[in-house]
């Protein structure tokens, strides 16, 4: 949330920004928006992976189970360093989540895992407008253009 203003947020989707759960005595105060489209960026090692194996235990990780299972298109813009890339439970996960549908932005072509210890270099060069304009370009029925 740190690299979000909330309020331009909410000015621009007309809804409140919602990033942790609701209390359980909290009424819910009505359904959410359905999203066209959903970008995970920057996917950590840890995000990728929990969501991957089902752990949904932040709200963020809720939301993404469960928009796989309401076919809601979803774009992953991985930050992760290669040392990580490279182990096996992380490449288990992309093809999980790939197996499912979601479109991992990583490898040939797409964005690539960083040297150790330079992720704090590499984030100003981390490519969010490659993220919307996939899901712009994108052909999903679902996306409004």
């Amino acid at each position: 949330m740190p690299f979000l203003d909330l309020d331009e947020l909410a000015s621009l989707t007309g809804a409140p920004v919602r990033h942790s759960h609701r209390p359980p005595d909290n009424q819910r105060s009505g359904p959410r928006p359905k999203a066209d489209a959903l970008i995970v960026a920057p996917a950590t090692y840890n995000t990728i992976n929990k969501w991957a194996n089902g752990i949904a235990d932040t709200y963020a990780l809720d939301i993404l189970a469960e928009a796989i299972g309401n076919d809601i298109p979803i774009v992953v813009l991985p930050f992760v360093n290669a040392s990580l890339a490279s182990r096996a439970p992380f490449r288990r996960s992309v093809d999980q989540l790939r197996a499912e549908g979601v479109h991992i932005m990583l490898g040939p072509g797409e964005w690539q895992p960083h040297p150790p210890g330079t992720g704090s270099e590499r984030l100003s060069q981390f490519p969010w407008s490659r993220a919307l304009a996939h899901v712009e370009e994108a052909t999903w029925p679902h996306v409004k253009s």
